[in-house]
């Protein structure tokens, strides 16, 4: 489940919350927590977003496993 684990790290590893998450992808708080545990995945429109915001790859997004 890299992509949960990645997201949690890149979003602290920014000092970010996962309400501020939510209001760039424009979803709910509570679905971008499902992206962080793994319960939901962002469609691709939002991944492309996210990967563009912290300036990686989708690939590294998904397989990746990032440190924190």
């Amino acid at each position: 489940m890299h992509l949960a684990e990645n997201l949690r790290i890149l979003r602290k590893k920014h000092q970010l919350t996962q309400a501020q998450m939510a209001v760039l992808l424009e979803v709910d708080r509570s679905a971008y927590s499902c992206y962080e545990t793994g319960k939901t995945r962002p469609d691709y429109e939002k991944l492309i977003k996210i990967s563009r915001f912290y300036q990686v790859s989708i690939d590294d997004l998904l397989l990746a496993q990032f440190v924190e």
